[in-house]
């Protein structure tokens, strides 16, 4: 009898599967993640007075540099035309019309781009859209 007791061993539980599952969740986790784009790029907004600060769900940003650049989320457009800037819109909100169009012009961009990104956006029937501005800092008169 004695012989029997001295043969059990004790049960022990293995980990490395649970770790290896643990890990493999996280590195998916971390893939599928998508990261803000707002550092990319340096703009610097104009500032408003009445500026509110609103949280938009389902935004589509629409971005124009000071040197003339314009970019549909993080993709750059291949030119400024009025007939570029639609198309992308165009493609952009055609599986989900009810988005939310906000323009960030760069200070220094120049009036006809941002009236050019108005006018496509008019001619593709986006009628949700916004213009990304900073509150005034209080120092301009």
């Amino acid at each position: 009898m004695k012989l029997l007791d001295e043969e059990r061993e004790e049960p022990e539980i293995n980990l490395t599967s649970l770790i290896d599952v643990v890990f493999l969740l996280l590195i998916f986790f971390m893939v599928s993640t998508t990261f803000e784009q707002h550092a990319l790029l340096r703009l610097d907004l104009p500032e408003a007075a009445t500026a509110e600060t609103e949280t938009l769900p389902d935004v589509v940003e629409l971005i124009i540099t000071g040197e003339g650049q314009i970019y549909l989320g993080d993709q750059q457009l291949v030119d400024e035309r009025r007939s570029t800037i639609q198309a992308a819109l165009g493609e952009r909100f055609a599986e989900r019309p009810e988005q939310v169009l906000v323009i960030r012009a760069d200070g220094n961009a120049t009036h006809r781009l941002v009236v050019r990104a108005l006018d496509a956006a008019a001619a593709e029937g986006i009628r949700r859209v916004s213009i990304a501005t900073v509150e005034e800092s209080g120092n301009n008169p």
